[in-house]
């Protein structure tokens, strides 16, 4: 399903994976799920989707739908710092199993990659072989 914007039609994917500060095996299954309810609240204000979501203990990816108009980077520092101060709030015994009593969840870094329905190779194949303009 494509969307449409005022002079644009996009549909932009993200996979982005968060790893727990010194791959601490933090995440149970309750926090699990408290996370996924803080980045879906999160994404609806950034009227972004969450698509798919799950985790293990020192990590969790999360699939979503944003717009062309939301810097990425941007969406997912936010998604961090608000998930992290919210699970540190709700769940205080953290700081002092797993972060030395620091202000942590997540490590400074994340991975993401863009994802859609074709593969690259099908969009290469799809570019080379549109029909040239005559001479």
């Amino acid at each position: 399903m494509y969307h449409h914007g005022f002079r644009s039609v996009y549909r932009l994917n993200a996979h982005i994976v968060l790893v727990v500060k010194y791959r601490r095996k933090a995440i149970n299954a309750e926090i699990l799920s408290r996370l996924k309810e803080i980045i879906t609240d999160t994404l609806k204000k950034w009227d972004c989707e969450l698509l798919e979501f799950n985790g293990e203990p020192d990590h969790v990816h999360i699939l979503i739908d944003y717009k062309p108009d939301k810097p990425l980077s941007t969406l997912i520092g936010n998604i961090k710092t608000v998930s992290s101060r919210l699970i540190r709030k709700e769940f205080p015994w953290l700081a002092k199993k797993y972060f030395y009593n620091k202000p942590y969840f997540w490590t400074g870094a994340y991975f993401v990659a863009s994802c859609g329905g074709v593969t690259v190779e099908q969009l290469k194949n799809y570019v080379e072989n549109q029909e040239q303009p005559k001479q």
